[in-house]
């Protein structure tokens, strides 16, 4: 096949958008695609793909998966691109020490010393907002530079392709609604989850993967069966829950991990580098001491009083999780060394709020977590019930303003740096 991309338009520029249609319709060939002979059949299912996330490609057809969080999407007033400043200055946090390990530990001599000078690089959970463009500019500029200072000023300047990676209902017009229109690289969409496989092997230069993570594929069963010694009744999360509950959710996320680890050594180039950046939680801390967990505590008190109020019912309750998990240091650890494939060149927890001056605004907070995960919420309770929710919310954090005060901020976010063997 010499035809591999088929351009994308976005706004006035054309962006390559490699394997995109391959992805969604696996049994289709490559060429009928790329000449836009698809027939009527063909056009309907693109058609109901593009609208549904219950569907991608695991090599042997299309497999159902489960729902996961999906942020909203637009710019109106809850939208994640409006509400996801907190993550910018928390990535900024860590973008000196990615800086240093471009420039120490990347080597672009090796990496671009073939034919190719297209540096391929992945945004592994992109989401909806600028942050995203952002970043990778960032990095790119990085590169740009230890490539002159390796490589020499004379050297051929790289090509990039970036790909933007979320699931198929992420809002990626509102992604590309913040690219530049004279940017020096071109972008495509990879829609699809990161815990397989998105890309050809040995394909990808440098990937990127922040607060995404830490979402779960799924929920876990036992969770939900009145049955197991893990059934979290009247909760939403494990904070505050029984070690089984606890020991469960580790569990999940540890399967994830390692599916999300086997997919980036097939895709990553060897001395290919890979940086995550997640929530996580000092060794041996119990979640219960962190900040968040209050929130999250407050969030089921909320659902149980108004399913008291005849609100919803208590088996709504009963059977809802936040797909959430914060690893520790030596958890990320061990299913790093279980995976054998990438040597970690730093590892380490941070302060995501260095830049925080004063008391945590509350009601800007739950703006943010809002932004994240009202449609979780609003599939599961309804649309009727959000509002009423975040509003008791945010009463109650401010009722309880020294309790969100006083709990454990510092050494909360993960920064990892790797690079593949």
């Amino acid at each position: 096949m010499n035809n591999l991309c088929m351009p994308l338009h976005v706004g006035t520029t054309t962006c390559m958008l490699p394997f995109l249609l391959f992805y969604i319709i696996p049994n289709c060939s490559l060429q009928k695609l790329c000449s836009n002979s698809l027939q009527p059949s063909q056009r309907e299912v693109m058609a109901t793909l593009a609208a549904s996330s219950s569907f991608v490609n695991n090599r042997e057809g299309l497999r159902p998966v489960p729902d996961s969080p999906q942020v909203n999407g637009g710019d109106g007033a809850y939208s994640y691109s409006k509400n996801s400043y907190y993550q910018r200055l928390a990535v900024n946090v860590v973008k000196e020490n990615i800086d240093d390990a471009i420039m120490m530990k990347l080597d672009l001599k090796k990496l671009s010393s073939g034919s190719s000078k297209t540096f391929c690089i992945a945004d592994l959970g992109c989401a909806a907002g600028p942050n995203a463009i952002l970043n990778m500019q960032d990095i790119m500029d990085t590169i740009k530079q230890k490539h002159q200072l390796q490589c020499g000023p004379d050297s051929k300047m790289l090509h990039f392709q970036v790909f933007f990676n979320d699931k198929l209902s992420n809002d990626f017009n509102t992604l590309f609604s913040y690219l530049p229109l004279e940017r020096q690289y071109f972008a495509a969409a990879v829609p699809g989850s990161f815990h397989t496989q998105l890309f050809p092997e040995s394909s990808v230069h440098f990937m990127y993967c922040s607060y995404a993570l830490h979402w779960l594929s799924t929920i876990p069963e036992e969770l939900l069966d009145k049955n197991s010694p893990a059934w979290n009744k009247g909760r939403i999360h494990y904070s505050y829950a029984a070690d089984e509950v606890i020991n469960t959710y580790a569990s999940g996320f540890a399967k994830d991990v390692e599916n999300f680890l086997d997919a980036r050594a097939k895709e990553l180039v060897v001395g290919g580098m890979m940086v995550i950046i997640m929530p996580g939680i000092p060794d041996g801390m119990p979640y219960s001491q962190l900040t968040v967990a209050v929130m999250y505590d407050f969030m089921a008190s909320i659902f149980m009083d108004m399913a008291n109020e005849g609100l919803m019912s208590e088996e709504q309750v009963d059977s809802f999780n936040l797909p959430i998990y914060a690893a520790s240091p030596s958890e990320m650890s061990a299913l790093l060394e279980k995976n054998g494939q990438f040597s970690i060149e730093r590892m380490e927890l941070t302060n995501p709020a260095t830049w925080l001056d004063g008391p945590v605004d509350i009601p800007v907070w739950v703006m943010h977590v809002r932004a994240a995960m009202e449609g979780m919420f609003a599939k599961h309770f309804g649309s009727q019930i959000v509002d009423e929710m975040f509003s008791r919310l945010s009463k109650k954090l401010l009722e309880h303003s020294d309790q969100v005060q006083s709990g454990y901020w510092e050494r909360t976010q993960l920064f990892l740096i790797l690079t593949r063997k």
